[in-house]
């Protein structure tokens, strides 16, 4: 449905998708646990199917779910989703001259379909942006392929997820996955010494600003890290893809 002949078809597509094969099993345990989690915060089966397919963003619907139960006020939870989100504005910053050829509608759907793991292997495989157009063709397919297998995995799961809801219990610490699952992709993407020290910074001022209410110390700390960061990169003149 989301993808043309000429990219489905082609060989890079099948690549795409070969390479993220061994790792939708860890984002499948992810969606499967966040699934759960929306309905067993109060959300209807309606609103958690919706929510599924319209937000597609793991991290962000995590951040939102206890707000949400908690009946935070609406400016709250879009500030947290925001700002859980921030990493997309890189992410199309850096994805913009591999995909700008393309017509609008065929870049919103290819940017609602990335993710993050998606976007790593992207561009660990294609650091460099093609410059013809059967290269920009063969791109676009690897990375949709990624997306294919991204996608159908949180889809799927996330879905079981929400209709076996009421058969799992909370004993079980689903919770504990879905941070282990956050854990392993903001790994993947500490690649430099200014992205460590983001992450160093955020984890450490939302830990000390934990008392704050509304899970309000997650915007604190990204807010600080990226403040911090703009200025040490500044200063410093830690380029922020140098690699270690």
């Amino acid at each position: 449905m989301f993808f043309l002949p000429s990219v489905r078809r082609h060989p890079q597509f099948r690549e795409g998708a070969r390479d993220m094969a061994p790792m939708a099993l860890g984002l499948g345990a992810w969606a499967l646990m966040t699934g759960v989690a929306m309905v067993q915060s109060g959300m209807s089966t309606v609103e958690a199917v919706a929510m599924t397919l319209l937000v597609y963003a793991g991290s962000a619907q995590l951040a939102a779910i206890p707000l949400l139960a908690a009946s935070a006020p609406a400016w709250v939870i879009l500030a947290t989703g925001f700002c859980v989100n921030l990493r997309f504005v890189v992410f199309s910053l850096h994805l913009r001259p591999y995909l700008m050829h393309l017509p609008r509608w065929r870049r919103l759907v290819d940017g609602y379909l990335t993710a993050d793991l998606s976007y790593v292997v992207f561009t660990r495989h294609h650091p460099v942006p093609a410059t013809d157009a059967a290269g920009r063709v063969a791109q676009e397919a690897y990375l949709l392929g990624g997306c294919a297998v991204t996608w159908a995995s949180w889809m799927g799961l996330s879905l079981l997820g929400v209709a076996l809801a009421n058969f799992i219990p909370l004993a079980w610490g689903l919770g504990f996955a879905g941070v282990l699952a956050l854990i392993g992709v903001l790994c993947s993407m500490a690649t430099s010494r200014l992205r460590a020290l983001a992450v160093l910074i955020a984890g450490a001022t939302a830990v000390a600003a934990y008392a704050l209410p509304l899970k309000l110390n997650i915007v604190v700390g990204i807010g600080v890290a990226v403040l911090l960061c703009f200025w040490t990169e500044k200063q410093l003149g830690l380029a922020p893809d140098a690699e270690d």
